[in-house]
């Protein structure tokens, strides 16, 4: 009994340590795509050579990114056959096609016009190019559509009859498979949160080549355009949240219970806990720092609204409380922080000090990694906050692992841990190297044509249009 439950660990923290770092990349990626496409679009429609580098300068690290992305999720996936065989055996009439359809719809299109964006830019005319380049961002919205598909069904699962061997069998409609409660909340809210991952990144390596070059005009364009999308889209993802927050109150309220920190019911309006220790033995949160009834206001837009607590859930389908408090308490804070710095731009734009203001670039380099920490911490919170179920409310976790011993998965494991950082850590600090380097300012656009100048003279090194 207690190797099984050692093996159970092990293969929950094997697979939750590939799928945080897998995440990572595509939280990066996908926004990364569509910058790219509108930096083309850009130099398409004004020809002015700063876009046509700068979209070279992120190509490269597109690439990197888009590679270990894929790598890191090929190997994911063959833990669902080693370590979680049942939960494939179960699930696998429907989330397989949905993992099908990924492949078919989105990895093919990505793959197969990623090519003609690296090597095409002098090959392909520049409709067709900017074709690529779209077909490219476009793939990887499609990529997230199938994967949050078939994830939001494991939280909320609909469409589906039970077979004679507790399988999950698709229903006659597929579209209740595929738009389940849970997904058009978590797209919105996933799909922003890539796009910020990417404009802080982006920002971070405007504002640090602007510490060291205030007049650098491709750091000035990255840091310009980051900061627009920080100040107007960070007020968005925060409605999206609260929007999918009241969804999973719907469908999951254990989980909500969880991220309030309401271990008790509260028939008269329930506190917003802002900070506190989780104390899972005395069913109680310590030290609470609190506001009396904001949380009902904020999940019932009234006061006095009562609020269910995890009193009322029975104790073997409680979800861990602890994890959940802080990763849903670091998820908000590094989104009101995003929200900050983007109105904190806004004052430096309208007293023209955007690209002058050293306090403002200092904190864009620090809040850099803000979108990673941030998207695995809203990742923790939604699955973590599933536990102990896999299906939610219908197949357990400790019912869809492989039976497997302790030792074995504790092989893979530590194979995984020495290799994923070995590999991806040697990626992750070419991919740091490229952004160091500067963007300079060539005389050549994307498919070697002149172009018209951007007003900053060109290093010597970009005279012949060589990319970055």
């Amino acid at each position: 009994m207690i190797e099984s439950f050692e093996a159970l660990l092990l293969a929950r923290i094997q697979f939750a340590f590939t799928v945080s770092f897998h995440f990572l990349f595509p939280a990066f990626s996908i926004g990364l795509a569509s910058y790219l496409a509108v930096l083309e679009g850009l130099w398409l429609r004004t020809g002015r050579g700063v876009y046509a580098d700068v979209y070279r300068y992120w190509l490269k690290i597109f690439a990197v990114v888009f590679a270990m992305g894929v790598v890191s999720g090929i190997v994911m996936s063959y833990q669902f056959g080693t370590n979680w065989s049942v939960f494939s055996d179960k699930t696998g009439p429907v989330i397989g096609p949905l993992m099908a359809y990924e492949v078919l719809t989105a990895f093919f299109l990505e793959a197969g016009f990623l090519g003609v964006m690296l090597f095409g830019m002098r090959k392909v005319g520049r409709g067709l190019h900017f074709m690529a380049t779209c077909a490219v961002a476009v793939g990887t919205f499609i990529s997230a559509f199938w994967i949050l598909s078939a994830n939001s069904w494991m939280h909320t699962p609909t469409g589906f009859e039970m077979g004679a061997n507790g399988q999950f069998l698709p229903g006659p409609s597929w579209a209740a498979i595929i738009f389940n409660p849970s997904f058009p909340y978590r797209l919105v809210h996933t799909v922003i949160a890539a796009y910020l991952t990417t404009a802080f990144v982006v920002g971070a390596v405007g504002a640090w080549h602007l510490l060291c070059d205030r007049g650098n005009a491709g750091a000035r364009v990255m840091f310009s355009m980051a900061m627009w999308m920080a100040a107007l889209v960070a007020p968005i993802q925060i409605f999206a949240g609260d929007e999918h927050g009241l969804n999973t109150l719907e469908h999951q309220p254990a989980k909500v219970m969880a991220m309030e920190g309401h271990y008790d019911s509260h028939p008269d309006g329930a506190p917003l806990i802002l900070f506190g220790i989780p104390n899972s033995r005395e069913k109680r949160i310590d030290y609470a720092v609190e506001i009396p009834k904001a949380s009902s206001l904020i999940l019932k837009h009234d006061p006095n609204a009562p609020l269910a607590g995890l009193d009322t859930i029975p104790d073997d389908r409680e979800p861990p409380v602890g994890i959940i408090f802080w990763s849903f308490r670091v998820m908000v804070g590094l989104g009101f922080a995003m929200l900050g710095i983007g109105l904190w731009s806004l004052i430096a734009r309208a007293k023209g000090r955007l690209f002058d203001w050293p306090w403002l670039h200092r904190a864009a380099v620090l809040m850099g990694p803000s979108g990673f920490v941030a998207v695995l911490a809203g990742w923790i919170t939604t699955e973590v906050g599933r536990q102990p179920f896999t299906v939610y409310g219908l197949l357990r976790t400790a019912e869809s692992a492989s039976p497997l011993d302790a030792p074995a998965v504790a092989v893979s494991l530590i194979a995984f841990v020495i290799v994923y950082f070995t590999v991806f850590g040697a990626g992750v600090w070419y991919i740091v190297h490229l952004m160091h380097k500067p963007p300079h300012v060539g005389e050549t656009g994307l498919d070697g044509a002149p172009i018209r100048s951007s007003g900053v003279t060109p290093a010597p090194a970009m005279l012949k249009g060589e990319g970055q």
